[in-house]
């Protein structure tokens, strides 16, 4: 018999989802909307998010996606379907909704396997003015949003779990089955807020990572903070920042395999030169890789993060950026993302600063935003402006 989570842990993971992880972990206000992104194969979760939202006093805006459509729709698509943008529609959304909660959940990990990647980034292109404009009613502290995960079949037998182990791991990583999750969040982002700032009190000029078919340098850039705790994942174990893209130089190899718009990305590797990826390869899915890379501004670096091992109580591969990306293990993990950066990042006020601003601090815009994630054994050295240097993380844990 398969494995269900119980009402009872559905209706704890939405009290984290909605009374924590929105509004920057202080939950979701009376007769704010919140729009739930949730697909079919995850409606039990929906059930309970929508309770949650209700008992909140809030709004609840529900975007239930059916499985198993995606395919047909980028096989029959011509070019006018796949670049068409409901503008009327998705503007009049983001004004309504105050916080989004989406959920990952997957019927087959490979739907699109096979599609051509030109094909899959059309759509994404198009939604470029959506993303922008939810970008700026969050820097205008007018909208939050939380991603989580809701465990299937398909993703279990994917990574080689039975379904109830993979749910074992969405518990743990989660704190599902503490009586109070939203309190072991909050001790732990204090934890997290302690490295956080010891980090932002470094004057750090350039960041240079050392491991295995890697060497690769990241400028900061001035008027930075790092970033983490803020909700917008659960589970979230990393610490980040959104550095300046024109100053990444070398080399990168990723060890975990990624899944993206339904396919798969195994063996990435990237090389920098003045801020752009100018070499891109993968053992599979390098024609997938490529297209993304090749979407604007998607060649550039939006994101530098670490976890580190002692905070993520994530120890297993999950076939899922969220998890990967803050996965615990040995050496814990450094991920990198093409594409958008985090415009909170910034130390100032976000919504004071013109769109030329943002491009002339080196703050990358794209519709892209893809983490990529390597767990080898790494050594970070922050370079100081005034010529020091200090190791930052080293064996898989932050030595500040």
């Amino acid at each position: 018999m398969s494995y269900e989570p119980s009402e009872a842990l559905l209706d704890n993971y939405a009290d984290v989802l909605i009374n924590f992880a929105l509004n920057g972990g202080e939950g979701v206000k009376p007769g704010e909307v919140v729009q739930l992104r949730v697909p079919e194969v995850a409606k039990p979760l929906l059930v309970a998010l929508r309770r949650a939202v209700l008992k909140a006093g809030a709004h609840p805006l529900i975007f239930f996606t059916p499985d198993d459509m995606a395919r047909e729709f980028y096989e029959l698509a011509n070019e006018a379907q796949l670049a068409f943008f409901a503008e009327s529609y998705h503007r009049g959304t983001v004004e309504q909704i105050d916080h989004t909660v989406a959920i990952r959940g997957e019927t087959d990990m490979r739907e699109l396997a096979g599609i051509p990647g030109a094909t899959i980034m059309a759509v994404q292109k198009a939604m470029k003015p959506y993303m922008d404009w939810r970008r700026a009613k969050e820097g205008a502290g007018k909208y939050s949003w939380t991603l989580a995960l809701y465990g299937t079949q398909a993703m279990a037998d994917e990574v080689g779990m039975t379904l109830e182990e993979y749910w074992a791991q969405i518990i743990e990583a989660c704190y599902l089955n503490e009586a109070k999750p939203a309190d072991k969040w909050t001790a732990l982002y204090e934890q997290l807020y302690a490295v956080k700032d010891k980090l932002d009190a470094l004057p750090i000029e350039r960041l240079h990572m050392e491991a295995e078919a890697t060497d690769l340098w990241v400028k900061v850039g001035a008027n930075r903070k790092w970033l983490g705790g803020s909700g917008r994942n659960i589970p979230s174990f990393e610490l980040f920042i959104s550095p300046d893209w024109r100053g990444t130089e070398g080399r990168v190899r990723f060890t975990e395999p990624l899944y993206r718009y339904g396919a798969l990305v195994e063996g990435a590797y990237l090389e920098f030169k003045d801020g752009r990826v100018v070499k891109a390869t993968a053992t599979q899915g390098e024609e997938l890789l490529r297209e993304m890379i090749a979407v604007e501004n998607a060649d550039k670096i939006g994101e530098f993060s670490l976890t580190d091992r002692r905070f993520s109580r994530i120890i297993k591969f999950m076939g899922v950026t969220l998890y990967d990306e803050n996965v615990g293990g040995k050496w814990g993990n450094t991920h990198l993302a093409v594409g958008s950066a985090y415009r909170d990042s910034f130390t100032g006020d976000p919504a004071s600063v013109s769109d030329t601003q943002w491009e002339e601090m080196g703050y990358n815009n794209s519709v892209m935003h893809t983490d990529i994630v390597a767990t080898s054994n790494r050594v970070v050295t922050a370079h100081l402006t005034d010529g020091s240097t200090v190791v930052i993380y080293r064996d898989g844990e932050f030595q500040v």
